[in-house]
């Protein structure tokens, strides 16, 4: 496999079909690696979580008719314990799922010479491989540790956290007749008391382009109403998702919509309908309608909204927060994968 290294965003630009062609066939494909999604995130660092300076290195490889195979999506800077690592793009906070690219037949040919590039006389000067929030069951995983042993390299995998998701499988009342039962009476409740509530309550997704600066604009001032995001949103880290949000549009897969009591919203919830499956990314509340619950019956009209297009799970992605199990949530994991010499 041959292997180039793109080092600037002129570089990186025309890559865009050939990515998202790859990965819509690779071993892990979920928003957080489309071409749109990074170089928002690139072009923010995260919001603010790297320096402006991190040097880009993206690996890319091709077989021998110059069709790209594989791509470990990197950049360079220094991890927690001090030592110089190569990330991947998107780590840490704010893209809860993180891979290479690579069909699963190509991922241990792809990483065999990514490590043999990475041991040779051009690459970055580096202490480790530092790759955080990979899902437990990605096959990168077993593939990975292959190869850093035929290179002579430590290979370790500690847990990070979990990450639970709500199984639909198209069908609403199954997936509320799951939970239990007190939970589902609770749920009910809201939901009725939001339709009978004395001013109209209903729910909306922005489609219009044109609208969405504007639109996304609520939604900051919903969110930092939320307990523990008002420090989160800084104005670097709204700029970061509002260009997300339109990166996501521009890809087809935004799913911003709002909840509102007459005309004023109450709830919003940021989420990526991708895949057959709902990623739900970030939320925001009106306080002046806590006894709506309107978190809840948005939540809730998304679900039957889901259900009702098939999507197979709400994803709510990392954390453990208590609502999440409330609802149904199983729990899957995410790790961080340390090679080093």
């Amino acid at each position: 496999m041959h292997i180039d290294v793109i080092r600037d965003e002129a570089e990186w630009l025309p890559l865009a079909a050939e990515w998202n062609a790859l990965l819509s066939h690779s071993a892990t494909d979920v928003p957080f690696l489309r071409h749109e999604y990074l170089l928002a995130w690139w072009r923010h660092k995260g919001g603010g979580e790297w320096p402006d300076d991190s040097p880009l290195t993206i690996v890319t490889g091709r077989d021998e008719s110059g069709a790209l195979r594989g791509v470990a999506p990197l950049f360079q800077s220094v991890n927690k314990e001090g030592r110089p690592a190569l990330f991947l793009l998107g780590s840490v906070e704010i893209s809860d799922f993180l891979d290479v690219l690579a069909r699963p037949q190509d991922l241990l040919a792809f990483l065999t010479a990514l490590l043999a590039y990475l041991a040779g006389p051009d690459a970055p000067a580096w202490g480790c491989l530092d790759w955080l929030n990979l899902l437990e069951e990605s096959p990168t995983l077993a593939a990975l540790e292959t190869a850093a042993a035929a290179a002579g390299l430590a290979f370790s995998r500690p847990r990070l956290q979990p990450a639970p998701y709500i199984p639909l499988h198209g069908d609403f009342d199954a997936w509320l007749n799951s939970i239990d039962g007190r939970e589902r009476q609770e749920f009910r409740r809201k939901l009725r008391n939001a339709a009978r509530y004395p001013v109209p309550v209903s729910w909306y997704k922005v489609e219009d382009p044109a609208s969405l600066t504007a639109e996304f604009e609520d939604f900051g001032r919903l969110m930092v109403q939320e307990r523990g995001k008002q420090d989160f949103l800084t104005p670097r880290m709204a700029a970061q998702m509002q260009a997300i949000a339109a990166a996501a549009q521009a890809g087809g897969y935004l799913d911003l919509r709002f909840l509102t009591v007459g005309k004023q919203k109450a709830a919003a919830l940021f989420s990526f309908d991708y895949k057959n499956r709902i990623w739900g990314y970030n939320s925001g509340l009106e306080n002046r309608f806590a006894e709506l619950s309107p978190g809840a019956v948005l939540l809730g009209h998304a679900l039957m909204d889901a259900c009702e297009k098939n999507r197979e799970a709400f994803d709510f992605m990392r954390g453990n927060e208590s609502y999440k199990y409330r609802y149904g949530g199983v729990d899957r994991w995410v790790v961080r994968v340390v090679v080093e010499r």
